[in-house]
């Protein structure tokens, strides 16, 4: 298995892993803009662009770009985060060609046709009024709002349906000239593929993408600024919904194998502490678990349970007393199995063309290179008790972001929250 990169003189880079074991290809672009890139008069921008990159291209019609891809049982699919706009195909290794064309095409000659804008439009509308009606999809919309409030990086990915609904073409279209760049493009793969026969494919198809706009051509993204609050939107539903979580840190913080650590410790699974004591001893909860969400300059670390609403005010005396006693007693047993948990994470990644595809793309748009296995098992095995400890100190001292959807009333004040979380650390 080799791994091998290749920076292409328009910017763009080609991240490849040959897999001899498999007969299939993954292979996509992904490019650093998202949600935290748009200006607040066009958020939605990234994700209704990646709709519309499938919508028609000077030689395709949204209908052909479907039907080539199926036709060789292959799979085309895309999708916007906060930080990253990824457009992906896993095809036979034959067809490698055809999906690197395909992916070039839609992303040098959509045409953004103004009929096929106002289907997709509504389509996604219906995305976001599906997405409100899902109390697991808000509850984390409204957190990261309360994180950060009135920054891009608070937005929602989908953007609000007012916004949505008058985003136009030449909006759409500008801000696709200003951010999809060959510099700010990593194409990933991971397959039965030869690296240099794949560079010369994305030479030819990319040849459009110049190098006369670069990194400098874009204004920097909004730095986090992390605030925290309150967040509550009454519903009448069966359960309660409740997501707590602090100022977390990003992909380049010391801390950053310690905090996957902690959060495997704490809810990362049926044998973590916080499911085995809130729900398999107390019984309060139906599901619980922690997570960490990093960034390039920051993130967020907490805690997700779904309750009845007579749940509630038990749950967080119980949560606060188990996160009191994380901070200065992990044991050797737990240590030992949360980085066996993340070690087999990073092998079973190995094993998808997918996975292992946007892995390489990842690593290289975060740390400029791909980082093999053998470094990050031993990032993971050089945690100790110690530093487990300390990260989950330093996180759990901050301001708290509060957000519950569902029969909340029964949720104790903003302020007498932020006081349990101050005695926990």
């Amino acid at each position: 298995m080799t791994v091998t990169t290749t920076k292409l003189k328009n910017g763009l880079t080609v991240v490849s892993h040959r897999m001899d074991t498999v007969e299939t290809v993954s292979l996509g672009i992904w490019v650093r803009v998202g949600t935290r890139y748009e200006a607040v008069e066009i958020n939605g921008a990234s994700h209704l662009l990646e709709h519309m990159a499938f919508k028609g291209t000077r030689r395709r019609s949204a209908l052909e770009i479907a039907e080539e891809v199926e036709a060789v049982g292959g799979h085309l699919n895309a999708y916007t985060s906060r930080e990253v706009t990824a457009y992906h195909a896993t095809v036979l290794k034959e067809d490698i060609a055809l999906a690197v064309d395909m992916i070039a095409d839609i992303l040098q000659n959509s045409v953004f046709e103004q009929a096929e804008l106002e289907r997709e439009r509504a389509v996604v509308l219906q995305e976001i009024g599906q997405a409100h009606d899902t109390p697991e999809d808000v509850i984390y919309d409204n957190f990261q709002a309360a994180a950060f409030p009135d920054q891009a990086m608070g937005r929602p990915v989908l953007g609000p349906p007012e916004i949505v609904a008058a985003m136009s073409r030449a909006s759409l279209v500008d801000y696709m000239g200003a951010h999809y760049t060959a510099p700010r493009m990593i194409l990933g793969a991971a397959g039965r593929l030869d690296h240099d026969a794949l560079v010369k494919m994305v030479e030819q198809n990319f040849a459009a993408f110049g190098n006369d706009a670069g990194e400098t051509s874009v204004p920097p993204f909004e730095p986090i600024a992390y605030v925290g609050g309150d967040h509550r939107e009454p519903r009448s539903l069966e359960q309660a919904h409740l997501v707590i979580g602090f100022d977390g840190i990003g992909y380049h913080d010391p801390d950053y194998y310690p905090l996957a650590i902690a959060t495997t410790i704490l809810g990362g699974g049926m044998s973590s502490r916080l499911f085995q004591k809130i729900r398999e001893e107390l019984g309060l909860v139906y599901s619980i678990y922690s997570f960490s969400s990093s960034y390039e300059d920051g993130g967020l670390f907490g805690f997700y349970a779904g309750t009845g609403d007579d749940g509630l005010t038990a749950l967080l005396p119980a949560l606060c007393e188990e996160l009191a006693r994380a901070t200065g007693d992990i044991n050797a047993k737990e240590l030992a199995r949360a980085k066996a948990q993340l070690r087999a994470g990073l092998v079973m990644s190995l094993e998808s063309t997918s996975s292992r595809a946007e892995q390489l793309a990842r690593q290289v748009s975060i740390f400029g290179r791909p980082q093999t296995i053998e470094e990050m098992t031993a990032k993971v095995e050089a945690v100790d008790k110690a530093a487990v400890e300390a990260v989950l100190a330093r996180l759990l001292s901050g301001t708290p972001t509060v957000a519950a959807v569902g029969p909340v009333d029964n949720l104790e004040s903003y302020e007498a929250i932020t006081a349990r979380f101050a005695r926990v650390a």
